[in-house]
This record gives C-alpha cells, sequence and structure tokens, in this order.
C-alpha cells in the first residue's frame, strides 16, 4: 500500500519502525542523493556469529573451571578417603596386638589362678590361726588371773 493510499501526508513526522536512522555529519555535499565516506560511518553491527562464537568460548572457559573445581573436589576427596584408609589399618594393627596382648594376660592369670586359690586359702588359714591366737591370749590371762589368785591365798 501506498502511503497516500492510507490517506497520510507523504511526509510523517514520525520515522517507521524498522528503519534505523543514520545519523549524518553535516557538510558541504549539497547533491542530496550521494553519501560521502565521513556521512556513512555508521557504526557496523556485530556479527551474530562472532557473538555466539565467542558466548561459546566463554561458555567452554566457565564450565571448564567448573569442572576442574569439581575435579579438584574429588581428588581431595579420595586423598582424605585414602588418609582414612591407612588410619583405619593403624588402628588395625593396634587393635590386633591389644587383642593379642589380653589373650596373653588372660592365660598368664589363668596360670596364676592355682597359685592365688593357695594364697587365698593361707590368708583364711592365717585369719583362723590368729584368732586361735587370741582366744589362747585370753584364756592364758584367765589362767594367770585364777593362777595369781590362788597364790594370794
Amino acid at each position: 500500500m501506498d502511503i497516500e493510499q492510507r490517506g497520510e501526508n507523504a511526509v510523517s513526522d514520525t520515522p517507521p519502525e524498522n528503519v534505523v536512522p543514520v545519523p549524518k555529519k553535516p557538510g558541504n555535499n549539497n547533491d542530496g542523493g550521494v553519501e560521502t565516506a565521513e556521512e556513512a560511518t555508521e557504526p557496523a553491527e556485530p556479527d551474530i556469529n562472532e557473538l555466539c562464537r565467542d558466548m561459546f568460548d566463554k561458555m567452554a572457559i566457565f564450565l571448564q573451571g567448573e569442572l576442574t573445581a569439581t575435579c579438584e573436589d574429588y581428588k581431595l576427596l579420595e586423598n582424605m578417603n585414602k588418609l582414612t584408609s591407612l588410619k583405619y589399618m593403624e588402628m588395625k594393627d593396634i587393635s590386633i596386638n591389644i587383642s593379642r596382648n589380653l589373650q596373653d594376660l588372660n592365660q598368664k592369670y589363668a596360670s596364676l589362678q592355682p597359685y592365688l586359690d593357695q594364697i587365698n586359702q593361707i590368708e583364711e588359714q592365717v585369719t583362723s590361726l590368729e584368732q586361735a591366737a587370741y582366744r589362747l591370749d585370753t584364756y592364758s590371762k584367765k589362767l594367770e588371773a585364777k593362777f595369781k589368785k590362788l597364790e594370794k591365798r
């Protein structure tokens, strides 16, 4: 459709939406139809392929950094697991040695048990002898008291 057919003036105040205005530098050219090199210095739009390539390069660098950090985390975790495993191996060896020593002590205690039983029997006998000695001492004191009483008569 033509602008005149729509009922509008040929000269409009607003530029059409899809046309980008080009700033023109004032010059001394009065041709009106020919632009000089200075007038046509519109900044070139960046190439979409170049922008995509730049975005993908930066995204690749970002993802590479993320993957490197994750890889380093896994390496650290692996080292920690190895050290923990070594610690548990040491603790296992220590517990095996403690178990062996405990078994040896139990065997020695079992071999000493008859002697310990004899010591307990001797202690009981000493206690009964001590009680007998106290009774004998008490009896001898009574006898001595009776003897002195009889001697005085």
